[in-house]
């Protein structure tokens, strides 16, 4: 798993040279669609994290005081919301070349 919380990316929205993004594949809808299906992975890949990460802190206790009070998990929670949006860290795996992507072959019947 590709360590998110040292990667560099903006936290705030960027103009993008869409001649940049589409160099790889020649089309610009071509790279948007790989770049959302890394952004899709990516966020899925964090959303486990915390939630695997706040699991830790859970209680299985009927007491709201306790609920509110953790402070361990408000941090985590803090921490995380923090980080650069999926679409964000997709866009400069892709502009690194770490993305993988492929063509379906054509089925010749």
């Amino acid at each position: 798993m590709i360590d998110y919380k040292k990667r560099e990316a903006p936290k705030t929205t960027v103009t993008r040279d869409h001649n940049e993004l589409d160099a790889p594949t020649g089309n610009v809808y071509e790279a948007v669609a790989i770049l959302s299906k890394r952004a899709d992975q990516i966020g899925e890949d964090i959303k486990i994290e915390l939630n695997d990460k706040l699991e830790e802190f859970a209680t299985h206790t009927e007491s709201l005081e306790e609920i509110f009070e953790n402070k361990e998990q408000i941090e985590v929670s803090r921490f995380y919301e923090a980080l650069a949006k999926p679409t964000a860290l997709a866009i400069e795996e892709w502009k690194e070349g770490q993305v993988y992507y492929r063509y379906p072959e054509d089925k010749k019947d």
